[in-house]
Order: C-alpha cells, then structure tokens, then sequence
C-alpha cells in the first residue's frame, strides 16, 4: 500500500509541472513586458500609461479565467445514477453479462439516459459504481466519472467538463487577446531594437524574445480557440468529435445540437452580461441534456422520486425550428 500511495503522490505532483511552466512563462513576460518594456524602453509616458492599462486588463482576465479552470473541481454524477442497494446486490453477484444488463436496464428506465455503448449497452462505470449521464465520460487521470467530459487537459492539471467547459473557452480567448495586444505593442520596439534603431540594453534581449514567444503561443492557441468555438456552435465535447454519441437509434453526431443559438447558450448560459466573465452561467446541471432525438414520458420519469426519494425528473417537449425538442428537468430535495 505505502509504495502504490508514494507513487500516486509522486505522480499528483508530476501533473503539476506543465502548470508551472505556463506560470513562469506567463510571470516572465509580465516581467519583460511591464519592466523592460514600459519602464525601461518606452520614452513617452502618455503611451507608456495607456499600454500598462490596456495590457492589464486583458492580463486580469486572463489570469481569472485560467485559474478558474484549474480551481473548478469536476462535476460528477448525481446520486440518483447509483444503482439502489437491492439491484447493486443483485449486480454484484450476477456473473452472466447479459442479466447485468437487465439489471441496468431497469434502473435507468426511470433514468434521462439515452446514449449507450457501442454495442447498445447500458454505459455503466465499474470503478465509480454508477451509470453514466448522457456525455459523462470516466477519467482515469482525476479517478472519477466527469459530467459533459470533453478532454483532460495538462495544462491545467484538470479535467474540462460541465463545471469549467466555459472557464476554459473563456481562457483560450483571453491568452490569444493577451498574446495579441503583447505582439501589437512589442512589435514596432522589436523593429528598432532588431534594425539598430535603438541601442543594446538589458532590455533587448526580453523585448525580442517576448515578441517570439508571444507569436508563437498566439498562433496556437488562436487554433485551439477557434476549434472549441466550432465545438461549442455545434454542441459537441472534444470526445463527441472523434466518437459520434450512440442513442438507442444508433450513432448521431448531432444529436445533442439545438442550432447555433442555444448550442451557444447551453455553455455561456442565457444572459449576456455574464458571457465574458469566468462565473458559471451554463444551462443545466450536467446530468441530463436536451436532445432532439428522444422523448420521455413525464409520469414513467417521476417514478424516480419514488424509488430514491431524491430527485424528481420531469421534461416540457416543444418545437424548436419544427422539430419536436425534449427538456429534462431535474429537481433535487432531501427527505
């Protein structure tokens, strides 16, 4: 036991470092930018404010939203998706595949879960002992069932999902803002020093590095970017992408997409005021999704709160864009 639980200390640590790099890289170039930069290099005091401010507030916004994803703990699945402990006995002891699957499938009748394995079986996690919500995914990095999983992410040592999908949306846009006013500023300081214009100082060195690396990170991250906005505008995670989600009607890569408009909302929510601050704003709870390829009966969903007295489901169907568009609601309260 004392090896396995060294090694996993060892490891947790491990996972650290890309953090830290990003860390010293963003604190060097606070450095290089604020110091050598406006200090030392830029002559004019009315210019040297109005960089300072500008370059302050995209770096505030950057740092906020970075951190967030880093500090926003995974979103796991309600209770409600453990097996109760009369089909958790029965699970436990049957050996033969196929009652499992019985076994789960009863439970999850009462359930909002429409997506399945490949083979059209019931997504059931060993390790966490629950069945799986619609577009929650086990890492195995984190040791948990992540909600609306999209990727596990080391350069934020945390898995992206339901509780921080905006934190780091919001994240990748503000480093790209960050990168681009470093190289709009930096730029015409690097033509002098790099054509002689300006004499070598202390500051040379940091001025034509800061550019470079500025340039570098801008561009891949602008890609990054622009990928999970193009996730976002069609409602898919990272996984979705490369593996289709399975409904019981078979694969659908749109299955979850409600148009640009509410695909939009579901992450950044329904109020802009709220849309470039990293403050949770998305739709839902994470354990159920609105799909247009499914419908649930009201009265066989509320036979939950009976059998577990803890959550109470129901769902509105309406037309959306003359498709017929389920709401799963979930109500949570203790008894």
């Amino acid at each position: 036991m004392a090896p396995c639980h060294a090694l996993r200390c060892c490891k947790r640590a491990l996972n650290w470092i890309p953090v830290l790099f990003i860390n010293l890289v963003v604190g060097w170039s606070y450095y290089a930018y604020v110091v050598e930069l406006c200090v030392y290099t830029i002559p004019n005091n009315a210019e040297r404010i109005s960089y300072l401010v500008i370059f302050h507030i995209f770096f505030t916004m950057f740092i906020w939203s970075y951190w967030k994803t880093i500090w926003s703990r995974p979103a796991g699945p309600s209770i409600a998706f453990g097996l109760p402990r009369a089909e958790k006995e029965l699970y436990e002891r049957e050996e033969r595949a196929e009652m499992q699957q019985e076994i789960l499938k009863k439970v999850a009748r009462n359930l909002p879960v429409y997506t399945r394995t490949a083979g059209g079986a019931i997504r059931y996690c060993d390790h966490c002992q629950v069945i799986k919500p619609d577009r929650c995914h086990h890492c195995s990095t984190c040791e948990m069932c992540v909600l609306k999983m999209d990727h596990h992410c080391p350069w934020v040592n945390n898995c992206v999902g339901f509780s921080n999908y905006k934190y780091f949306v919001l994240f990748l846009a503000y480093a790209s803002l960050y990168c681009a006013v470093i190289c709009a500023t930096v730029i015409q300081y690097f033509i002098k020093f790099w054509t002689k214009k300006l004499p070598d100082t202390h500051a040379k060195f940091h001025i034509l590095f800061l550019f470079f690396v500025a340039a570098m990170f801008f561009i891949s991250i602008l890609s990054l970017f622009s990928y999970h906005l193009w996730l976002v505008g069609k409602n898919r995670t990272t996984i979705e992408a490369f593996r289709a989600p399975v409904f019981t009607n078979g694969r659908d890569k749109n299955g979850f997409s409600l148009g640009f408009r509410r695909n939009g909302a579901e992450v950044f929510g329904d109020q802009a005021k709220y849309w470039i601050f990293p403050v949770f704003s998305s739709l839902g709870d994470g354990n159920s999704f609105v799909t247009r390829l499914v419908h649930i009966d009201p009265e066989q969903a509320n036979s939950v709160l009976q059998q577990n007295g803890k959550r109470l489901v129901f769902s509105i169907v309406y037309l959306y864009k003359h498709e017929p568009v389920t709401v799963h609601f979930l109500l949570a309260h203790n008894l």
